[in-house]
């Protein structure tokens, strides 16, 4: 949960979300953090309906709000609505499975783990959903690369549960708890929508009521654990996802990155009608975190965005590199005036933290053989 900095000023949190109301405008609300209850309080009333809202954090921790299954409820002898709270997993629970407080009543979620053996027995919808979600999440869309359940399977001698595995290139099966740490936060990821969304359904009808048409999908750094190569493909996976969940259910996707290969790789996928990035910076004057909606330009790739205003940085290869070419280009400016012992220890420099095939070198010997620099160029022979 997020803190207040400072207890002995007021901490508040201020958002507007669209959701179903009979008139259905966006509604803003204010949350005032109180230390008497340590939290953070809202406005009194049942809020809007923002739909199903799914939140992975970076930590590998997950929260689900379902309004089926999360509502706000009236409860007899009480003047005000109580709020029943959401689902908060953290990322033993999502695979081992979330307790309810009330022992009585059961587990609220069985797990990744049991849930996913559960649906391969049963080879229904979720099973199938679940299978779906997965080849769509995959790091690329070739078959090889493809994540494909494979056989429940027990890992020791006396061991009577099955875990769920999944299918190597080499057509070989390894137990998922076994698998590394970008797959596991993808099985992660494709295990919470589809228990949320077939879980949601579930108490829709019970409550005989059509399911949400809405959902919000907060993911906090998408590329976490994930190779470069997953980097590229992840937002449009996470996209063609929600598309297929359900469509009469419209899904808005809220990501961070601190990955320029996931910024280049939205390149084709971004509509400036109802897409938008921000940027968050820290204010050098106030020493304040600002967040500024910035145009989608598209650069073209991983380098151009890492020297753009999304991420800041003067270059994009190492702190010697860079500090090794500021120096030569303030030489290339001297011209002849440069003393040539310093341009001797500027190639050697150079030598040491540039690639042979760098093209910086191309510039560097254009101007030295132009300003007379023949020692120099003893060494660029």
């Amino acid at each position: 949960m997020a803190m207040p900095r400072n207890r002995e000023k007021p901490a508040m949190l201020e958002f507007t979300v669209d959701g179903k109301t009979a008139q259905n405008n966006p509604n803003t609300y204010t949350c005032e953090f109180s230390l008497e209850r340590d939290g953070w309080v809202g406005k009194p009333g049942r809020p809007v309906n923002p739909g199903i809202v799914l939140y992975a954090m970076a930590d590998g921790s997950f929260a689900v709000w379902d309004p089926a299954r999360n509502a706000w409820s009236q409860e007899e002898g009480k003047d005000s609505p109580e709020r029943i709270k959401p689902y908060v997993f953290n990322n033993s629970e999502l695979w081992q499975g979330l307790r309810n407080p009330d022992a009585s009543l059961g587990m609220l979620c069985n797990g990744l783990l049991q849930d996913w053996g559960n649906w391969q027995r049963d080879k229904g919808e979720a099973f199938s959903q679940l299978q779906n979600v997965l080849k769509a999440l995959s790091s690329s869309p070739s078959e090889e690369d493809s994540l494909e359940p494979g056989p429940l399977m027990s890992l020791r001698v006396g061991d009577t549960f099955e875990y769920p595995s999944i299918r190597m290139p080499d057509e070989s099966a390894i137990p998922i708890v076994h698998a590394s740490s970008g797959v596991k936060r993808i099985l992660s990821v494709a295990y919470l929508l589809v228990w949320s969304w077939q879980e949601h359904v579930r108490a829709s009808k019970l409550l005989a009521k059509a399911p949400a048409r809405q959902m919000i999908f907060l993911i906090d750094e998408v590329e976490a654990h994930l190779h470069p190569k997953w980097q590229r493909s992840v937002v449009r996976a996470l996209m063609q996802v929600a598309d297929d969940l359900n469509p009469n259910t419209s899904v808005q996707l809220l990501l961070t990155t601190h990955s320029p290969l996931v910024m280049g790789s939205v390149e084709p996928l971004f509509d400036a009608a109802k897409d938008s990035w921000w940027d968050l910076d820290l204010d050098r004057l106030s020493r304040t975190p600002q967040l500024h909606r910035r145009q989608f330009v598209r650069l073209g790739d991983a380098n151009s965005w890492l020297l753009s205003e999304a991420f800041d940085q003067q270059a994009t290869g190492s702190i010697e590199a860079e500090e090794a070419l500021a120096s030569a280009r303030a030489l290339l400016l001297q011209g002849k005036d440069a003393e040539i012992n310093q341009v001797i220890r500027a190639q050697e420099r150079l030598q040491q933290v540039l690639g042979e095939t760098d093209p910086f070198w191309n510039y560097w010997r254009v101007v030295a053989k132009r300003e007379g620099w023949n020692r120099s160029e003893e060494h660029t022979s």
